[in-house]
């Protein structure tokens, strides 16, 4: 594998300032989640089902306000957007560690409507930075850099929650949150290309164009069952250790995992074709299948391996397609609505998962995460080809009454972009200069994440 695409990305002006801030930035983010847990099952002495829905009520905000501050990116600009974030957030989190069970959901939900966008301005920012040809290597290298967060944050915070407190611990999200915002504030990435495009029509008082076209939706369908996926195969790994009495390698079990994720990252984005999203997603589903039949810690390490292989290249395509896909006036508010499909892929993932666990064991916690991803995959594709021979159709019916038109007379002209196949509306790919051998096809299409939803 060359890493040439790597080095021609990093030496575009403006990229490598971007990619290190947001390594840096989404460090409170990947920690969040492991602290709360640590507080409501020592300090506040409740269990694990308690401190599960603490996540969750973060989760719920996260999912209610992506959306919302996106469309702020969008309209407001960086710096007006964030301002918000960055002082409620210091609020929630100076009072957090004093707080009751009851007003700690409150808290979590308040802190995750006003979660700094970190992921969603990233991406954003990339697209403006990289040449369209580019930017398969550029979502590719943003997805390493979220799992080699996710692989350090979350011991930060439970060192720092074990060997000080948890008071500490969450003080260090907040001042790590807080620190976030300003430190995007005064970089201020670009979220727009300086010559600008087609205006906003609302700002005008006009009304918008629809946003979640059908296609659109099932690229947010693919980044839902990634994360279901990803956050199954959390839990699944966590239980078949505890059933092995090997509790004490979660943490480099895990690590193992991203590091498929990250091989499998680097190996894709250095690669001249692309792949659909749909196509990613179920092949991570697939690889995540083979952990159900290991009986042993170290066949574990093995499979986690191999199901993190294309974790990475699937959130890299679903954020490449997804650039693409709208305008760029628009594009804050679908990164905030992939951030709200990232969470429910990722509520759904953890209970669902939980439950077969309890009912089959570890196996089948396995087998149900890669399995229901396939699935969802599969379905997908399938409503792909639907629309690809139904467009078809169209155009053979449109070509045909343009054909046999009177003198004089001009049929209503198509909707649907002249010279494209209805795959390339769903995810228009343009082929790298150069590489007149690369095929035109649907581009694949990531924090995180978020949370969990990487």
């Amino acid at each position: 594998m060359s890493l040439a695409p790597y080095g021609r990305l990093l030496r575009l002006p403006g990229v490598l300032p971007v990619v290190l801030v947001s390594f840096v930035a989404r460090i409170p983010h990947a920690m969040t989640g492991v602290v709360l847990t640590l507080h409501v099952v020592g300090p506040l002495g409740l269990g694990y089902a308690r401190a599960g829905l603490v996540a969750a009520a973060m989760t719920v905000g996260v999912a209610i306000g992506s959306p919302w501050r996106g469309r702020r990116v969008d309209r407001l600009g960086l710096r007006r957007a964030l301002l918000p974030s960055v002082v409620v957030e210091s609020a929630v989190w100076l009072v957090a560690p004093r707080l009751g069970y009851e007003a700690l959901l409150v808290a979590a939900v308040v802190a995750g409507v006003f979660l700094v966008p970190v992921f969603s301005v990233v991406r954003q920012s990339l697209a403006v930075l990289v040449p369209a040809e580019q930017q398969r290597t550029a979502y590719a290298l943003d997805s390493v850099g979220t799992e080699m967060t996710f692989m350090l944050a979350p011991t930060l915070g439970v060192l720092v929650a074990t060997q000080v407190s948890t008071t500490a611990a969450l003080t260090l999200v907040g001042v790590a949150t807080v620190g976030a915002g300003l430190l995007l504030m005064w970089f201020n990435p670009p979220t727009r290309s300086p010559e600008g495009t087609a205006p906003d029509p609302a700002a005008d008082g006009g009304r918008r164009p629809r946003l979640l076209t059908p296609g659109l939706l099932v690229v947010l369908a693919a980044a839902s069952a990634a994360a279901l996926i990803l956050n199954g195969t959390d839990v699944g790994i966590v239980a078949a250790l505890q059933g092995w009495e090997r509790e004490t390698a979660v943490g480099w079990m895990i690590a193992l995992w991203c590091v498929g994720s990250v091989v499998g990252g680097l190996v894709y984005g250095a690669q001249k074709r692309e792949l659909h999203p749909l196509a990613l997603v179920a092949l991570l589903g697939a690889a995540t299948v083979p952990a159900a039949f290991a009986q042993t810690q170290w066949q574990l390490a093995l499979a986690v391996v191999v199901a993190g292989l294309p974790c990475a290249a699937s959130l890299s395509a679903i954020n490449a397609s997804l650039v693409r896909m709208v305008p760029e006036h628009r594009r804050g508010e679908i990164m905030g609505w992939s951030g709200t499909a990232n969470t429910v892929g990722a509520a759904l993932g953890a209970p669902v998962v939980g439950a077969v666990i309890d009912s089959t064991g570890p196996g089948g916690g396995f087998a149900a995460a890669g399995g229901v991803g396939l699935l969802l995959s599969v379905l997908g594709l399938a409503v792909l080809t639907v629309v690809r021979r139904r467009g078809a159709g169209r155009r053979a019916a449109v070509a045909a009454g343009l054909g046999g038109a009177p003198a004089g007379v001009v049929p209503a002209p198509s909707t649907e972009p002249a010279g494209t196949s209805p795959a390339e509306w769903v995810v228009p790919t343009p082929a790298p200069a150069g590489a007149d051998d690369v095929p035109v096809r649907p581009s694949p299409v990531d924090a995180a994440p978020d949370p969990t939803t990487r």
